[in-house]
């Protein structure tokens, strides 16, 4: 009987390897060889035990590519052959969000390798028809990889938008915070000025196209940005989100920006409320993305304004993906991959 190798999350910090039959897409599923799959934030946040909305154990993968191996009954959407991205988000399509456009939001909302049964980390998998984009031939599957966490970034700056002509502070130079950079780029900002702890990072993220870049750490890091702007923030894309980060954010965006939260929090704390509401600051959640927002990272990477080369820094094996974990945690790299 055909098997396939699938990771699972056991407990916090602990992962195994298990060997399962190969599963067989329902109606309106299909079964796809996976190609690469990232290790996100939110995969090392939930292995850590400090995600908030993902339980363990989960089977993780939600930053999936691969190649469409068998269709489900009904699919006419994508053909065997295919080479697809896996857009997570599994919306119900019959809430109030999901009927405006906002299925992101979906009040039913299941999400594919953060809790569901089933995810990406694995030779093969399963997933909702409806819930592929087809990748076009002149993008790698390098390049196919960062479609998923592109779109992250593509979404916050579209909902805090229009960027064009807008000074712009990006707080952390990980993946989503070097990626975010690229959308303001893309996007048209005037000067875009990027904080990191690690001069490494800092260093990726001028040679990334930064205007300046700050010591997150600096006591004045708030003060330094304006000063790199030449002016208060009008956006601040929070990639971190912890308290010393979005503090800071409120700093720079006084009077009158915005903060938006990008990264996830792993625990929830205290915002000056009064100085909010008197400087007529805007505190905006960005969660995930919608189909609009893979279409717009896919033509930013057949565009070349994101490039495979700039952002994928290791590669490992299906059977040495908690060493994968390890380095995406490392501070030594920006997107680790997975390649079954």
């Amino acid at each position: 009987m055909p098997t396939n190798r699938r990771i699972v999350v056991t407990g916090v910090r602990t992962m195994e390897m298990r060997e399962e039959q190969t599963p067989t897409p329902a109606p309106g599923e299909v079964r796809a060889r996976s190609t690469y799959v990232g290790v996100c934030g939110s995969d090392t946040h939930a292995f850590h035990g400090r995600h908030p909305f993902i339980p363990i154990p989960y089977l993780p993968g939600h930053e999936a590519t691969g190649v469409v191996e068998e269709l489900g009954a009904g699919v006419t959407s994508v053909a065997v052959g295919d080479r697809i991205v896996v857009e997570p988000t599994l919306p119900c399509w019959n809430c109030k969000p999901c009927r405006t456009g906002s299925e992101n939001l979906c009040e039913n909302l299941q999400f594919f390798g953060c809790g569901y049964p089933s995810g990406g980390m694995a030779d093969q998998f399963v997933v909702r028809a409806d819930r592929l984009h087809v990748v076009p031939d002149d993008i790698s599957d390098l390049g196919a990889a960062l479609i998923e966490p592109l779109s992250t970034p593509v979404h916050a700056g579209r909902i805090t938008g229009p960027l064009q002509g807008r000074a712009v502070a990006v707080l952390g130079a990980g993946t989503i915070g070097l990626l975010m950079l690229a959308v303001a780029r893309w996007s048209g900002a005037a000067k875009v000025v990027v904080t990191d702890p690690l001069p490494g990072k800092r260093e990726k993220a001028l040679k990334l196209g930064a205007d300046a870049v700050v010591d997150a750490t600096a006591p004045d890091v708030a003060a330094q940005v304006r000063a790199a702007l030449g002016e208060s923030a009008d956006v601040v894309f929070d990639c971190v989100a912890v308290r010393s980060t979005t503090l800071a954010a409120i700093d720079m965006a006084l009077k009158g920006g915005t903060v938006a939260i990008v990264g996830v929090p792993s625990a929830d704390f205290e915002l000056p409320i009064s100085i909010m509401q008197d400087q007529q600051i805007r505190v905006q959640g960005c969660a995930t993305y919608v189909s609009q927002d893979f279409a717009t990272a896919i033509e930013m990477i057949r565009t070349g304004a994101v490039r495979a080369e700039d952002f994928i820094t290791a590669q490992f094996p299906l059977e040495e993906a908690e060493q994968a974990f390890d380095a995406s945690t490392s501070g030594a790299h920006i997107k680790v991959l997975i390649h079954p």
